[in-house]
């Protein structure tokens, strides 16, 4: 039985697809996961062959489960994850397994952003940044001098344990918060104040290719970074496509990636692109619809072709402006319900609606992109038309939630 291994899901956006994409290629799925979120819901995922329950940082206990999967008779053809922080363990185990075909070497440097610096040592796309740990003297006023910084957790996923902090006092704060959580080592960053982008890109025998590329509107709270916001479109100024190309292509071949996907999320200060971080995956949530409905191609189908050493087709196939604007809470409390999603669907432009709580669903102010509770995925007959019609329907969603 000709099988793809996945590690950990969501229950919805690009990991999930990739689920479904695997089914419509073929192959058995086989879903290990360590969230009881989704094999407690087993029924749900239809498309999954066979869900194990388990520890999915655990490589021994992988090698383990995959051979005896094996022994089930399952043909092992890849081992892939599309979920944050599990992308370098599938493609090492992949390797192990003899159906690797991804830069796992890369994948390491990208999934631990202090690498991903070191990665960039003395080219112009790092900003300033310093490491430092429980045990230094971090009382210096090179640090200092450089506030606002951005303070993380360089494993963090999804912006949880990533902050931005402005004085003396929230720098300690943190601080202690991350080394009280047994944090290790702290990245800090300068805080760059400027446009963000998110490139998506497949690279395929060396060749970078650029799938899209989508500005990013972003809500701060409490010195946390949300993205809510993603406009996808192609009127870019010549020559300041020019630039970017030039050095997603030269960042990349910094992480010596040959083959795989990943998208970076880069800001353009003073002329300057900064990287602000690069993730061995395509961006999750609904990234991989949205491109979907701009060019037609399915980025997470051709990534597992991809890994399968199938022919590849990255081609677009239309061209539509496509904003996708997410839904925050200003208050955190139980879910009693959610009204206007039948309305925002009707609303001019409106391709998808998702509202991912349900009834009795505890709602949390917005500390991590995990606390996005609703997405509208819209178009227009320019990028901003598709912008305000994603933001008019989402307007139109309310969550009524009995207040903590």
């Amino acid at each position: 039985m000709k099988t793809i291994v996945f590690l950990n899901t969501q229950k919805s956006g690009s990991s999930r697809d990739a689920l479904l994409a695997a089914k419509e290629l073929g192959y058995e799925v086989i879903l290990i996961t360590d969230r009881l979120s989704i094999s407690d819901n087993r029924d749900e995922f239809p498309e999954v062959t066979e869900m194990i329950y388990g520890d999915v940082k655990n490589l021994k206990y992988l090698r383990y489960k995959i051979y005896s999967l094996m022994k089930e008779g399952y043909e092992i053809d890849a081992i892939v994850s599309f979920n944050d922080g599990d992308v370098y363990h599938a493609s090492l185990l992949a390797d192990e397994f003899s159906v690797g075909r991804f830069s796992t070497v890369a994948y390491k440097c990208m999934e631990d952003k202090i690498l991903s610096r070191l990665c960039l040592r003395g080219t112009p796309y790092n900003p300033y940044h310093k490491i430092i740990n429980i045990n230094a003297n971090i009382l210096d006023h090179d640090i200092f001098s450089h506030l606002p910084l951005v303070m993380k957790n360089p494993l963090s996923t999804g912006s949880k344990e990533v902050f931005i902090v402005n004085n003396n006092l929230e720098f300690f704060e943190r601080m202690d918060y991350l080394f009280k959580n047994r944090v290790k080592y702290i990245l800090l960053e300068e805080y760059l104040k400027g446009p963000q982008y998110l490139v998506e890109t497949m690279v395929i025998k060396g060749k970078v290719h650029i799938i899209a590329v989508i500005e990013q509107d972003i809500y701060m709270y409490k010195g946390r970074s949300i993205v809510v916001g993603y406009n996808l479109h192609y009127d870019y100024n010549p020559d300041f496509y020019k630039g970017l190309e030039t050095a997603v292509n030269d960042i990349i071949k910094h992480f010596e990636l040959e083959n795989g996907t990943c998208h970076l999320e880069l800001r353009y200060i003073n002329k300057q692109w900064k990287l602000i971080e690069i993730n061995p995956r395509i961006s999750g949530s609904g990234m991989n619809e949205m491109i979907r409905y701009s060019l037609g191609i399915n980025l997470v189908k051709e990534t597992l072709k991809l890994a399968l050493g199938l022919e590849v087709d990255i081609a677009p196939r239309i061209s539509l402006p496509i904003y996708a604007a997410y839904l925050v809470s200003p208050i955190s409390g139980r879910l009693l319900k959610v009204t206007g999603k039948q309305s925002a669907l009707e609303s001019d432009g409106v391709i998808s609606v998702y509202v991912k709580p349900k009834k009795g669903s505890q709602i949390y102010l917005p500390t991590s992109m995990g606390h996005r509770y609703a997405r509208v995925i819209a178009t227009g007959k320019s990028p901003f038309e598709a912008k305000i019609n994603a933001r008019s329907a989402l307007d139109k969603i309310k969550l009524h939630i009995l207040k903590d």
